[in-house]
């Protein structure tokens, strides 16, 4: 049977996840999830304190397929995924960052989880490909500000409470929120409902390193 993985989201920039250009994917952050989640199953991400969004739903994906970071890299599909240092917000913040040479040698693209000047940062590169699977839907519902409240006697159903790490469900024992989302955002599915919380911070990079947020000048 099917899983539901739910987690608290701590950042929302449009990386992780990456819900622009007609896929909603999860190539980044998450290694736990990323290594054992397969179609069918189910990521939510629910809002926390620091985005001032407790209880409402930042997005949720079916996972409708998984590759390795390098089909990821090489498949067409995908490229507008791939992080354009010049491009518009949603280009900066492409989360296709990753492949991996033949003699085993990780590359990081300038993106996200890079340096600001494009440099490899180690620390996010060695939690990032702790698992070498990136989670793509298309079969999403991506909210971004406008995240709704989840009712609470679902979240209290269900067991949920905001906490480190992700808790993971039968899709039996969460279908009362997997109902709620394919009915009442039944018309909202595969879009982009509004801008990421951190969307108008500027340019930024994340370090996993200290738990920062860097904004170039």
């Amino acid at each position: 049977m099917p899983n539901v993985y739910m987690y608290v989201v701590d950042r929302d920039y449009g990386f992780a996840p990456n819900p622009f250009h007609g896929f909603c994917t999860l190539a980044t952050c998450k290694p736990r999830i990323r290594n054992v989640a397969r179609p069918d199953d189910w990521v939510i991400g629910i809002g926390g304190g620091k985005l001032k969004a407790t209880g409402r739903c930042i997005f949720a994906m079916k996972v409708t397929q998984t590759v390795t970071f390098n089909e990821y890299w090489t498949n067409p599909h995908f490229n507008d995924k791939k992080p354009v240092p010049n491009g518009t917000k949603r280009m900066l913040l492409g989360d296709n960052i990753y492949y991996q040479q033949e003699n085993g040698q990780w590359n990081q693209a300038h993106s996200h989880h890079s340096y600001p000047d494009g440099s490899t940062n180690i620390h996010n590169l060695n939690r990032d490909t702790k698992s070498n699977k990136v989670l793509i839907s298309n079969h999403f519902y991506y909210f971004g500000r406008s995240a709704p409240i989840i009712p609470k006697s679902l979240l209290t159903q269900l067991g949920f409470k905001n906490a480190i790490g992700h808790r993971t469900f039968t899709l039996e024992d969460a279908r009362e929120i997997i109902f709620w989302l394919n009915q009442e955002f039944k018309y909202e599915k595969n879009q982009v409902i509004d801008n990421p919380y951190g969307f108008d911070k500027g340019i930024t990079f994340y370090s996993v390193k200290n738990n920062t947020v860097t904004v170039r000048k």
